[in-house]
């Protein structure tokens, strides 16, 4: 009898083991709802995120490339109008001399008070 008891038990679990294994493939194809797909739901929203986070991450790297080409532009300019300062100061200290002043001053055809001026003409080359 106790073989009899022994084998109705492993014909009982097995029967259990059934009930388990179909209630499990219910529940993996979706049975609440027919048609629908929770595991193909779950890996599109998963791509969906990824390729959001994609977009994201490529946008910002974009824009900070972007903004250092920008600062090397604006590094280059600033050296360019240093230069052209520097020169223009440089410039600006030679037209402040008397001498500088005087020369300018003949060429356009300036005289000192009391000096007189002379016009020569029929040169050759001028």
């Amino acid at each position: 009898m106790a073989t009899a008891s022994s084998a109705q038990l492993q014909a009982a679990r097995r029967q259990r083991a059934r009930r388990g294994r179909s209630a499990a493939r219910a529940a993996r194809s979706g049975s609440a709802l027919p048609g629908i797909s929770w595991e193909r739901l779950a890996r599109a929203a998963m791509l969906c995120v990824l390729v959001a986070l994609l977009y994201l991450y490529l946008s910002a790297g974009l824009h900070m490339l972007s903004s250092w080409q920008q600062s090397r532009r604006d590094e280059a300019a600033v050296r360019v109008l240093e230069r052209e300062h520097a020169a223009l100061a440089r410039e600006r200290t030679v037209l402040l001399e008397p001498e500088t002043v005087e020369l300018e001053a003949r060429r356009l055809g300036m005289v000192k008070p009391g000096e007189q001026s002379y016009l020569v003409g029929g040169l050759p080359g001028g």
